[in-house]
C-alpha cells in the first residue's frame, strides 16, 4: 500500500536492487569484514547479490553479525520465556529500551533461534539520516518513527504508524517490536509512556479498545545488560536535565552512540519474554470503563511484567550499595566484581562532579530500587 511508503521497510521485491546499490559502499564493506573476517570480499559480495528477501538477508548476514558482536563484546546472551510463544503467530512486543540497535537485534536473533516470527521494528528517523543507514534499516525490516514534528503533523504521523502496525500484526502476521517510551531509558527507570499506547490505540478497528489490545497479543519484554555500553554517553543529557537546561545533541552523536552500543563491552545480557497480556486486559476492562484509565492500567501492567522479570546483575547491586553507602547487597557480588565496577566508574566519570557520579550510579541502581518498590507493592 503506497500510503505507508514513507515509513515501511523494503518489500522483498526491492531487496536485491537495494543490495546491488549498496554492495560497494565502504560501510557495507566494514560490516561484512567484521562479520566474515576470514572471507575474501568477493565471497560475501557474491552471496549478497544472490539475496532476494529480507529474511535471507537477516538470517545469512545480520544474524551472523550479531553473533560476532556477542562474541567480541559480551560474555553471552541468556533468554527465558520464549517457549511460551506459538510458532507462526504475530505478537506486539513492547520492551524496555537501553540500546538503539541491539535491543531489537538480540530479540530477533532469539526469535530466529526458536523458530518464531521475527519482528518489524520501530526506529527513530534521527538514526537513519545517513542514506546507507536508511537502506540498512529497511533491509532489516525497520519502520520509521518520525520525530520532532509540529502537533498536527505528529498526529497524522501517529495515525499512519498505528495503521501500519495494525496491518503488520493483523493482516501480514508479522510481529512488531516497539519501545515502551520514545528514546532509550537514560536513568535506569523503565516506564511505559501512555503516549505509546495511545498511538497504538489509534489503529484500533474494534468498537472496544481492550478487544483490540487483546487481539494484537501484547507481550512485555525485559532486556538487561550487565554493563550498559553507552552508560557514560548518557551522562551529558542527565547533567543537562539536572541543571534544567535543554540538551542539544552533537552533529553525529546518534551515530556514535549507535556504534558504541554495538562495539562497547556489555558482559552478560538477558532477555525475558513475559506472558501475553490477556488476563490483565480482562481485569482492566472489568475495572475501568474510561479509556484513559484503561490506557494507564495497561501501561502499569506492562511495567509490572517488565520489572518483575528484569534480571539484576552484580553491577546493579554494587551501584546501589555505593550510592546509598550500604553493604545491604554485598552477598550478590564479589570483591573483584566491585573493584572492576569502581574502576569503570573512575575511568568514565569525573568523581569531583557529584551530579555525574550520582547519575552514573543511579543508572545502574534504579532497577534495584524499582524492583524493590514492585515487590513491596505486590
Amino acid at each position: 500500500m503506497q500510503k505507508f511508503d514513507a515509513i515501511r521497510p523494503f518489500y522483498d521485491a526491492e531487496v536485491n536492487q537495494a543490495l546491488r546499490a549498496s554492495v560497494n559502499h565502504p560501510m557495507m564493506k566494514a560490516l561484512m569484514n567484521f562479520t566474515f573476517p576470514d572471507q575474501p570480499d568477493e565471497v560475501w559480495k557474491e552471496q549478497l547479490l544472490k539475496t532476494h528477501s529480507i529474511r535471507d538477508f537477516q538470517c545469512n548476514f545480520i544474524y551472523q553479525s550479531l553473533q560476532k558482536v556477542l562474541e567480541k563484546t559480551s560474555d553471552g546472551l541468556s533468554t527465558s520465556g520464549f517457549e511460551k510463544l506459538e510458532k507462526n503467530t504475530a505478537y506486539l512486543f513492547i520492551s524496555n529500551h537501553r540500546d538503539i540497535i541491539l535491543d531489537t537485534s538480540l530479540l530477533n536473533g532469539a526469535l530466529f533461534e526458536h523458530g518464531l516470527v521475527m519482528t518489524a521494528s520501530a526506529i527513530g528517523d534521527n538514526l537513519v539520516r545517513k542514506s546507507f543507514l536508511k537502506t540498512l534499516s529497511k533491509l532489516n525490516r525497520n519502520f520509521v518513527v518520525q520525530r520532532g514534528l509540529p502537533p498536527r503533523e505528529l498526529l497524522e504521523s501517529s495515525k499512519l504508524m498505528s495503521e501500519y502496525i495494525r496491518q503488520l500484526l493483523r493482516r501480514e502476521n508479522r510481529s512488531v517490536w516497539i519501545a515502551q517510551r520514545e528514546g532509550r531509558t537514560k536513568d535506569g527507570n523503565d516506564a511505559t509512556h501512555s503516549g505509546v499506547l495511545k498511538m497504538l490505540a489509534m489503529g484500533s478497528d474494534e468498537a472496544n479498545l481492550m478487544d483490540y489490545f487483546r487481539k494484537i497479543k501484547v507481550v512485555p519484554v525485559s532486556i538487561s545488560y550487565e554493563y550498559d555500553p553507552t552508560d557514560a554517553l548518557k551522562m551529558p543529557q542527565l547533567m543537562a536535565a539536572a541543571n534544567n537546561e535543554i540538551y542539544i545533541k552533537e552533529k553525529n552523536e546518534d551515530f556514535m552512540t549507535l556504534l558504541s552500543g554495538i562495539m562497547g563491552q556489555k558482559k552478560r545480557i538477558h532477555i525475558h519474554i513475559g506472558d501475553v497480556l490477556k488476563t490483565e486486559i480482562d481485569q482492566i476492562e472489568r475495572e475501568n470503563d474510561n479509556t484513559n484509565k484503561q490506557i494507564q492500567a495497561l501501561a502499569q501492567a506492562i511495567d509490572d511484567s517488565i520489572l518483575s522479570s528484569y534480571k539484576l546483575w552484580p553491577t546493579n547491586y554494587i551501584a546501589y550499595d555505593l550510592l546509598y553507602k550500604t553493604d545491604e547487597y554485598a552477598a550478590h557480588y564479589t570483591e573483584n566484581e566491585k573493584q572492576l565496577f569502581e574502576r569503570r566508574l573512575d575511568i568514565k566519570i569525573d568523581q569531583h562532579n557529584p551530579i555525574l557520579w550520582e547519575g552514573f550510579l543511579s543508572m545502574y541502581a534504579n532497577p534495584v530500587v524499582n524492583k524493590r518498590k514492585y515487590q513491596n507493592a505486590v
